[in-house]
């Protein structure tokens, strides 16, 4: 028996009913029972239990191929917490040299903090004390104060500042602090980890969620879902929240305009945002206030960038995407607005592919543009 690699009470709750098969990604690809949340569970098991040996084929197939999204949890009736068994699965599978080189030169990288600030600093990412003229934004715990509250214990909020997004997406930090100038936004945080929790080293992702917490005293603002769930399952969800749910009840500004309508505007979720924290609702308020907003069918499922997953499975991503960008252009949408970095990259690149009129946006960067009387190019 292996017997040590996963959580033996998570791994009992899978009852086997099914209700998770319609929501995976990759088992609508394929039909393979084997590429469903059900399936990777029976396959869990046997691995734990010495039925399946460690360096079975179809374990590490599967390991890698599943996306992560977590779209099985809000549909499972028995409470399984997929994305934790995954992550403690690819401990396992991709322990040592066996995790993808792409994934540890990544996990490298993000590891050197004067690299980071010196990314945000070329890139002219955000940076500033807070506004003290500003009162402190709402408590984390309590989503419906008045904003203007304290945070808890007298600390104040912070902005954080991600790692992709310092380097490829720097507007986006920009525009966030300008929309909540109350925010410090210290130069030299670090990693918040979910980059190693996502790709097998549980233990280094909770020591940099926790370094960063130390960085960040207070209130950890974010602009990436996926940022926001690692550090909530680390810190707690009262340290943390993703800039939609701080701004949540704040006046939004003019409305966004094309061609001299009001723009039509739709939301791609960020996965680990909405299926790990049940954070959904807030982006789609803030925008129907400024533009007119079109659901998407497929807004609630992935779009293939699963973190690195569309480095380490760039067909399965792309195949994911493409039906994602059909459905985005079949929508007659001006933009296509994200809450994630990973998902702005993998929009943004497959709309350019294809030449398509329709532009992915940062929720911040449209919702600065709105507010700034001269809107940005």
């Amino acid at each position: 028996m292996t017997g040590d690699v996963f959580d033996p009470e998570q791994l009992s709750r899978c009852i086997s009913c099914g209700f998770c098969l319609p929501a995976c990604p990759t088992y609508a690809m394929t039909g393979d029972e084997a590429s469903s949340p059900r399936g990777r569970i029976t396959l869990m098991r046997a691995l734990q239990d010495g039925s399946l040996p460690p360096d079975d084929a179809t374990l590490a197939e599967q390991s890698s191929f599943c996306l992560g999204c977590r779209a099985c949890e809000p549909v499972c009736p028995a409470g399984v917490e997929y994305g934790s068994l995954l992550e403690q699965w690819r401990v396992h599978q991709w322990r040592g040299w066996r995790r993808p080189p792409v994934a540890r030169a990544l996990m490298l990288l993000v590891e050197q903090r004067w690299l980071l600030r010196l990314s945000g600093l070329l890139r002219r990412a955000a940076r500033g004390r807070a506004t003290t003229s500003t009162p402190a934004a709402p408590a984390p715990a309590a989503p419906a104060a008045v904003p203007g509250a304290a945070t808890p214990g007298g600390r104040g909020a912070q902005l954080m500042l991600g790692c992709v997004e310092r380097g490829l997406f720097p507007a986006v930090s920009r525009a966030a602090h300008a929309l909540a100038p109350e925010l410090a936004v210290p130069t030299a945080q670090g990693c918040c980890g979910a980059l190693h929790a996502h790709n097998g080293d549980l233990a280094g992702g909770e020591r940099l969620a926790e370094r960063l917490g130390e960085d960040l005293p207070g209130t950890i603002v974010t602009t990436s879902g996926g940022c926001a769930a690692h550090l909530a399952s680390v810190l707690g969800a009262d340290r943390v929240r993703e800039l939609s749910t701080w701004l949540a009840g704040r006046p939004t500004g003019t409305e966004l305009r094309v061609d001299g309508r009001r723009a039509r505007v739709a939301l791609q979720d960020s996965c680990h945002l909405r299926n790990g924290l049940g954070v959904f609702a807030e982006p789609r308020a803030l925008l129907r206030q400024v533009a007119d907003y079109v659901e998407l069918p497929s807004a609630a499922t992935c779009c293939g960038a699963a973190g690195t997953y569309s480095l380490l499975r760039p067909k399965e991503s792309r195949r994911i995407l493409d039906a994602k960008l059909d459905e985005i252009e079949a929508a007659g949408v001006d933009l296509v607005v994200t809450v994630n970095p990973g998902c702005l990259r993998q929009l943004r690149t497959g709309l350019r592919r294809r030449r398509s009129a329709v532009r992915a946006v940062h929720l911040a960067e449209l919702l600065a543009r709105v507010q700034s009387p001269t809107p940005p190019a």
